[in-house]
């Protein structure tokens, strides 16, 4: 067909462009030069690179450097790209050329092309041009930079409501669980009795305090270094567009932006992504500790802990009939171990760049989205389907408890440590718990006190060992209370 292609032309010559695409011949050329993944820019990259043309165009009009027609008519084609309408003509590969120059005119053609028609031309006539007007006083330098920082702000509040909404839901089986006292584990060896809702409040804590540095790390991505142009010197750009393009930015994202103390440092510098990566990453390690948590507290039901009961979503095998694994959790891992992945694809990328310009960029974007959209989805997966619908298995966790020995240290105060260390040793080699053993050894009057000269009474350790919850709390057993 004839309208199947156009020709279009530029600084390397002619190439046909696909008839009814809005991109033109740079990004038809990246899309035949970089063929490698078959991945598309996420809605992230193309939002933040079209909500920067259109403030690009806002700004150059009201400083007298582009006319109202064009001006009026790339806002619109801008706003469309912002609100969706156009994600399918966004197709140039995050493997592509260094610090996103496919991505930067990818955006300026769609939206050129797209003014062109709303100002009664045909594609690739381009009565708006894609250098000269939609990428006007820009340089792929700064834009692509700053659409990094525009794109990871855009979703922050969505990933900080997700780690929010795993904290409170963790909270509250603190809440609910803290009644049910079990054996603690160190070294994956049985220790000194805690709460199951101690254990889960720990769990809420860490997920709050990754959140607060997310948040924290997030600050510094508010310094924006749009106009400093090709290298930071702002060449071809107003004295003022700097500063209204951070004010109109502002404007338009509601987002709070603030202007670059050092244009060069933001064109260099990638440091700002690193550290938000790092605040990701830092998330992840401590979502993968939990979900480890719940795999091995869930074990068995009938060879394992078996502490926990998490929600049978789905089946487990396809040929061990009833059998129910621990899927969100298993997810929860994968998910977090992708993310850990992306953060070191981020810092590999940030300590690459040299001189005035990191070429890295498209790489850093592609991965700093992707570990965003994969952290929301999955802990909002795991929240909503492993931890609100969670039970604990009392029986279980209370009998583990009682056989373990280690709940001998609450009679340190009474018989020491080396005495206390025969009793373990006795009671396991008579299959027998150490409570039966400490108090028959105290009824025989086998049991010296550590520092009084005087035997341990059967009472005495059965005081001492018969509040397993007041053993949680702190203080010393048979000692001084505080009160």
């Amino acid at each position: 067909m004839a309208d199947s292609y156009r020709i279009e032309s530029d600084s390397l010559g002619q190439l046909q462009v696909p008839g009814q695409a809005l991109y033109g011949i740079q990004t038809q050329r990246a899309v035949l030069n970089f063929p490698i993944s078959g991945l598309r820019p996420w809605r992230a990259f193309i939002w933040s690179l079209a909500v920067i043309k259109r403030a690009a165009a806002e700004v150059n009009w009201t400083l007298d450097l582009l006319d109202e027609r064009r001006a009026r008519a790339i806002v619109q084609a801008a706003q469309e790209v912002i609100e969706g309408r156009w994600d399918e003509q966004f197709v140039v590969d995050p493997f592509q050329a260094g610090a996103g120059t496919s991505h930067n005119m990818n955006a300026n053609e769609v939206i050129a092309n797209r003014a062109t028609q709303i100002l009664g031309g045909r594609l690739g006539e381009y009565l708006v041009q894609p250098n000269d007007h939609v990428n006007m006083a820009q340089s792929t330098n700064d834009v692509i930079p700053t659409a990094i920082r525009l794109g990871a702000l855009w979703r922050l509040d969505e990933l900080l409501q997700a780690v929010q909404g795993l904290g409170q839901a963790l909270e509250q089986k603190a809440q609910e669980f803290d009644p049910i006292v079990k054996s603690g584990r160190t070294h994956l060896q049985d220790a000194v009795p805690v709460r199951l809702g101690q254990e889960f409040a720990a769990y809420a804590w860490a997920v709050q305090r990754d959140g607060e540095r997310i948040q924290r790390a997030a600050e510094g991505l508010r310094r924006l270094g749009i106009g400093g142009t090709a290298a930071g010197s702002g060449l071809n750009a107003h004295p003022q567009y700097h500063p209204r393009m951070v004010q109109k930015l502002a404007e338009l994202t509601g987002l709070a932006l603030y202007p670059s103390d050092n244009l060069f440092e933001s064109m260099q510098s990638m440091a700002d992504a690193a550290d938000f990566s790092a605040a990701l990453r830092t998330l992840a390690i401590t979502l993968t500790r939990i979900a480890n948590d719940f795999r091995l507290l869930a074990s068995g039901p009938s060879t394992g802990l078996d502490e926990l009961r998490l929600p049978p979503v789905q089946p487990g095998s396809s040929i061990m009939p009833g059998k129910v694994n621990p899927v969100l959790a298993e997810m929860l891992n994968m998910a977090m171990f992708h993310v850990q992945g992306c953060d070191l694809t981020v810092s590999l990328a940030a300590q690459a760049g040299q001189l005035e310009l990191n070429v890295m960029m498209p790489i850093i974007a592609h991965n700093l989205f992707e570990a965003m959209q994969v952290m929301i989805g999955a802990i909002n997966a795991f929240t909503e389907k492993c931890v609100r619908g969670l039970q604990a298995n009392r029986l279980k966790a209370e009998g583990w408890l009682e056989q373990n020995a280690i709940i001998v240290t609450a009679l340190n105060p009474l018989i020491g440590y080396a005495r206390g260390a025969g009793l373990v040793k006795e009671a396991l080699a008579q299959g027998r718990t150490v409570r039966q053993v400490a108090i028959e050894k105290a009824a025989a009057g086998e049991l010296r006190h550590a520092h009084e000269e005087r035997l341990v009474s059967a009472q005495e350790v059965e005081s001492a060992l018969s509040d397993m919850r007041r053993l949680t709390e702190g203080g010393i057993t048979g000692g001084p209370t505080g009160g």
